[in-house]
């Protein structure tokens, strides 16, 4: 393995010899200097690892060496040594971004605590997640055949997720191609589970909380008469992606819960959301508000009466609220909202869809450039974070936590990349998604779907006579055989919702106190 290049600056540098002797016995190459303007030379001549540097020596300070350091090697590791535990002095050597703050006297093992955390961090986390994770594998596999009820598949889902987050930060991405079968399998699993139970938990109080029952269970009982509170409905916001969010949200508020509920099927926006604003399924939106629903082959927008559903839904629980409603399509509808943002102030209830992880799953099925940057589900995750933290959305949470209102985030549905085909044949008025079908003359494989002859059995509307419901299993799509080459090469590898997987039913929804 290459020595690591030491450049290690003090005007006491002979007093340190014990401590460079150490380090040389650890395999380390040690250059010394006894001032910051010498150190600033060899930066310019020399390449280092890492530089010790003593905060005051005679001639230019260790902070002004810091910052021509830095002007010169921006990601070179600075670790900052000093007698001085004032405040101002630390204050300013994190602000240039040091890589460590160390007071003397250091001995040997401080010295070589720091060296391992900024140069051998990458590798020393490889190697403690790769033996975790071994661990875990066998373990994950066991269990995955015990999970039998809705709260342990949730319990195992978050696992996954955990193991996900943990694997794709390290350098063997051997590990992660493993927990992806174990993944896949779950899913598997967990279709078969769904088919099982979902129609009964429609008519059984034993039942996990569904977009329908979301409002009256989770966000109701959370309102507050002291303060307002500000719901945000991310659209097609899976678990991982929510996890990846949250260090961005807890800078501004403190998470008291955590929920995950389960989206009702189809998991698709016009029904799901639809679901959650109205707190009916969709059969008894259909008759209850005939002006307001629309099926699949209804021409026209599917979710323009999001409002109505929740007024109407407020109305049937008796609240007493003053609420309003924002739906977020474009960045100037986020700007124009976090702009007057504290218009919301005196509303018991200020309730923000926004559309932009949907968006972004559509425009990686149509933009070429999309398909390049999202290419698997870590860079999905890294976009997603990459836009929340530029987002108006940020903002607006940060107004609400100035104006003391709590603050619930969660979704409609989730979405997952979709590898594989299976073949589908309809008239020309089957739907048009691609994880679940409705209509006519319906022709597919068997052993695919979850198949719903009578859409009623889970109070889902009938759009024709004989038009049964089929949701796609794990990672399949829908694909017709007319020019079923060319219709695969474009939806493969793209992200899609409607069917049965872990990423698109089981979903966040967590509760926020501002800090």
């Amino acid at each position: 393995m290459k020595k690591m290049d030491i450049l290690w600056v003090d005007d006491e540098i002979d007093l340190l010899k014990p401590h460079i002797i150490f380090l040389e016995k650890k395999n380390y190459n040690v250059t010394t200097c006894t001032n910051g303007a010498d150190a600033v030379d060899l930066v310019d001549k020399e390449s280092f690892d890492i530089i010790f540097l003593d905060e005051n020596m005679p001639g230019i300070s260790g902070l002004e060496a810091l910052t021509q350091i830095k002007q010169k090697k921006t990601n070179l590791p600075v670790v900052m040594i000093t007698k001085s535990e004032e405040e101002y002095i630390m204050e300013e050597a994190i602000g240039s971004k040091i890589a460590d703050y160390l007071i003397k006297p250091v001995n040997p093992n401080q010295i070589l605590l720091s060296l391992k955390k900024n140069l051998d961090h990458s590798r020393l986390v490889t190697e403690k997640t790769t033996l975790n994770y071994q661990q875990e594998f066998r373990k994950i596999s066991m269990d995955l055949s015990m999970v039998n009820s809705y709260e342990e598949w949730i319990e195992f889902y978050k696992r996954l997720v955990h193991w996900e987050l943990e694997l794709e930060n390290i350098d063997d991405s051997s590990l992660l191609e493993i927990l992806e079968s174990q993944k896949s399998e779950a899913n598997t699993h967990f279709f078969k589970f769904i088919k099982k139970n979902y129609e009964d938990w429609l008519t059984s109080d034993d039942k996990p909380v569904l977009s329908h029952t979301l409002f009256k269970d989770l966000i109701v009982p959370n309102l507050s008469n002291e303060q307002g509170t500000l719901v945000v409905i991310i659209d097609n916001l899976r678990y991982d992606q929510f996890r990846i969010l949250e260090p961005y949200i807890e800078n501004f508020y403190k998470k008291e819960e955590e929920h995950s509920y389960f989206s009702i099927l189809p998991t698709a926006t016009q029904y799901a959301r639809n679901a959650i604003f109205s707190g009916l399924m969709p059969s008894e939106m259909e008759k209850r508000h005939r002006e307001y629903w629309k099926n699949d082959i209804d021409e026209g927008g599917k979710n323009l009466f999001e409002n109505e559903f929740l007024t109407a839904q407020i109305k049937r629980l008796n609240l007493n609220l003053k609420h309003e409603y924002f739906k977020i399509t474009s960045l100037k509808n986020g700007k124009d909202l976090a702009d007057n943002y504290k218009s919301t102030k005196n509303n018991d209830l200020t309730v923000v869809v926004y559309n932009f992880v949907d968006m972004l799953s559509h425009a990686k099925t149509e933009m070429e450039v999309i398909k390049e940057l999202v290419g698997d589900d870590k860079a999905y995750r890294s976009l997603t974070a990459s836009w929340f933290k530029n987002s108006p959305l940020l903002s607006i949470i940060q107004k609400a936590k100035e104006l003391g209102q709590k603050l619930i985030i969660t979704t409609d549905h989730g979405t997952i990349n979709c590898k594989n085909p299976t073949k589908v044949i309809g008239d020309k008025n089957i739907s048009a998604n691609l994880r679940y079908k409705t209509g006519r003359s319906l022709s597919y494989e068997q052993k695919d779907v979850y198949e719903v002859k009578n859409p009623q059995d889970i109070f889902l509307p009938s759009i024709a006579i004989n038009s049964p419901f089929i949701f796609a299993k794990e990672d399949l799509f829908f694909a017709y055989p007319n020019n079923f080459n060319h219709f695969v090469k474009y939806y493969r590898n793209t992200y899609q919702h409607g069917g049965i997987s872990l990423e698109e039913i089981i979903i966040p929804c967590a509760i926020y106190n501002s800090k």
